[in-house]
């Protein structure tokens, strides 16, 4: 019996009758065309980093706060604090990223201060500890590429942390990471981008991914968010907000500081696209995928649903919950801007209300607690960088500045 020859035996494979000749494969007849030349742009851009100065209690007169709001400095000495998970009781983890560890306070006498004797190391050896958040009794940490997890114990100890997930893209210029359990039951994390302008090969830079409980398995939620470490979830609508940071050295007001509303599969358009779908015209054009104009692609990205001062940079997002602020603060968020250092006028340096309507919509981003930079000699001079922000079991405000290691506490009291 005669076999088919290998010519037979494609043809049929291909489906192609037989007696039929073959066509011989050939490459696209259709180049990709040269995308169109863009008009030159060019910006003023200013490195300016405002004098640091060291917090001295003095200093505390120069904040402002609404009127009925008082500020005190809860905790002082705690080194680079940044981010802030308060438990029911009272307790509160903090991260130290420049440290890689992780602490427990408690103002166990309520004296409304939390002294050396209050606080202890609880976790160490975690290379830029960040981003918390608890569940099931343990408590979960991010840093640069790896996620940990602890079992905590009444006292607010940690077991030695073990790895939960691992292999995460590199930091580049964006060391800062965060996570939260989400109403769904998974993880959610951010990963910034590792440059400014350029998108990478590794599809985890500059995204949100989203893991399942066990660790093992994760996907790109969303991307094109340069950097979005503070996020969370609307107490009402569950809805998923971020706050972005915009791309650096494009002048003082380009692009502006986002929030967006998260949602699964859609892109957030960096380093392209800022704001509303704007093109940015000082992203090359060459490194497009796929598309021939920055219009065109912006086009088919998600917009966002407010703006704030360039360059503040949004590090940190809470979701108010409390009961002892005024009613119209009930849902809102409060965003740590940390501040700018590549502004005429620096911008940030506060911490900043996000205002949400009786439509659980959001309105306006207004300034709640400032005085942080000043000028002052015909200079910019600056004593704190807001890093973390928390609500308070009392239904106070809670923030770090990891510049000083200072947690401040907001307390709303009519004006008494």
């Amino acid at each position: 019996m005669r076999h088919p020859t290998l010519t037979a035996l494609t043809a049929a494979l291909l489906g192609v009758l037989p007696g039929t000749a073959l066509a011989q494969s050939s490459p696209a007849s259709t180049a990709r065309p040269i995308a169109p030349a863009e008009p030159p742009v060019s910006a003023t851009v200013t490195r300016n980093e405002p004098t640091p100065l060291e917090y001295t209690a003095d200093k505390l007169a120069r904040l402002k706060v609404p009127a009925g709001f008082t500020i005190s400095a809860m905790a002082t000495g705690l080194g680079n604090a940044r981010m802030l998970h308060v438990m029911p009781d009272g307790g509160i983890y903090l991260s130290r990223r420049a440290q890689g560890d992780v602490w427990y306070m408690k103002d166990t006498n309520n004296d409304g201060q939390i002294s050396v004797g209050e606080r202890r190391q609880v976790a160490q050896n975690m290379k830029a500890a960040h981003g918390m958040d608890v569940r099931d009794g343990k408590l979960y940490v991010v840093g640069e590429k790896t996620i940990w997890v602890m079992t905590m114990s009444k006292d607010g100890g940690l077991s030695v942390p073990r790895v939960f997930a691992d292999g995460f893209p590199d930091a580049g210029q964006h060391p800062a990471r965060d996570l939260a359990w989400g109403p769904d039951g998974y993880l959610y994390a951010t990963f910034g981008s590792t440059n400014n302008d350029s998108p990478t090969q590794n599809p985890e830079e500059a995204t949100m991914l989203r893991l399942t409980p066990d660790g093992k398995t994760r996907e790109v939620y969303a991307r094109g968010l340069r950097h979005t470490i503070g996020f969370g979830w609307h107490p009402v609508t569950r809805v998923l907000y971020g706050a972005d940071q915009g791309s650096d050295w494009h002048g003082d007001n380009i692009p502006p500081e986002e929030i967006n509303v998260i949602e699964r599969g859609k892109n957030y358009g960096w380093p392209f696209c800022y704001g509303d779908k704007q093109p940015d015209p000082f992203v090359n054009v060459g490194n497009i995928p796929g598309k021939i104009t920055k219009a065109a692609y912006c086009a088919d990205t998600q917009g966002s649903v407010l703006n704030y001062t360039a360059h503040a940079a949004a590090i940190a997002m809470n979701f108010y919950t409390g009961t002892a602020f005024p009613a119209e603060y009930r849902n809102d968020a409060f965003i740590a801007y940390r501040g700018s250092w590549n502004r005429n006028e620096p911008s940030g340096y506060e911490i900043a209300r996000l205002v949400f309507g009786a439509d659980n919509k959001p309105e306006k981003i207004e300034p709640f607690v400032t005085g942080f930079v000043y000028q002052d000699g015909g200079g910019w001079k600056q004593f704190g960088r807001v890093a973390g922000v928390a609500t308070y079991t009392d239904g106070s405000l809670l923030f770090t500045d990891d510049q000083s290691g200072v947690l401040y506490r907001v307390r709303y009291t009519g004006g008494q």
